[in-house]
C-alpha cells in the first residue's frame, strides 16, 4: 500500500479521542496495511490511526519479538496488574525523544481483529507496554502526559531545539 505522512507533536489531532471502527471492510484492511508500511518506514514498533491523521481506533504493533505484525481494532484494557515496570518510550510523532515511563507490568485486553471477530488476551513485557502506550494514544493521551511536568517540559524544549516543534 502506501507510506502515509505522520502527524507530529504538538499537533492537536494527537490529543483527540479516536472513534470506534464500525465498518470491517476493505478500507479498514487498506488502512491497516498503510499503518504497517508507515510504521516500518518511520521506523517504530507501534502506530495508531491518529499517528497518520485517521481518527479511528486501530493499533498496529510490529515487535522485534513477534513473527508477524499484530492488528488491534477497538482495543480496550480490561485489567491492569499492580506490578509496575519502567521502559524507555517515545513516539514516531516525536522522533529522537524518549524517556522512561512507568506502567503496569501486564494487562488483559479485549479487541477485534480486521474481520470484526472479538478476542480477549493477556500481554506482558514489551507487548503490554506498547499496547498501553498505543491505547493511551487512541484515548487522546500523548505519552508525554505520563511524565512529570518538569521532565515533560525538558523533553519538549529538547524537541524544539532539534527544530521539530
Amino acid at each position: 500500500m502506501t507510506v502515509q505522512p505522520i502527524v507530529f507533536f504538538p499537533d492537536q489531532r494527537l490529543r483527540q479521542v479516536a472513534a470506534p471502527v464500525v465498518a470491517f471492510d476493505k478500507s479498514l484492511h487498506d488502512l491497516s496495511i498503510d499503518l504497517l508500511d508507515t510504521l516500518r518506514a518511520a521506523p517504530g514498533i507501534g502506530i495508531t490511526g491518529p499517528h497518520i491523521g485517521i481518527n479511528l481506533r486501530v493499533v498496529v504493533l510490529d515487535l522485534p519479538t513477534s513473527d508477524a505484525p499484530e492488528f488491534y481494532v477497538n482495543p480496550e484494557i480490561t485489567w491492569l496488574s499492580d506490578d509496575k515496570v519502567q521502559n524507555e518510550e517515545g513516539s514516531i510523532s516525536m522522533p529522537d525523544i524518549s524517556a522512561p515511563v512507568e506502567r503496569p507490568a501486564s494487562i488483559k485486553i479485549r479487541y477485534a481483529d480486521l474481520h470484526g471477530n472479538i478476542h480477549e488476551g493477556e500481554a506482558a513485557g514489551l507487548r503490554s507496554v506498547c499496547l498501553q502506550h498505543e491505547i493511551d494514544q487512541l484515548n487522546g493521551i500523548f505519552w508525554l502526559q505520563r511524565l512529570s511536568s518538569l521532565r515533560r517540559n525538558r523533553l519538549i524544549a529538547r524537541y524544539k531545539k532539534l527544530g521539530r516543534a
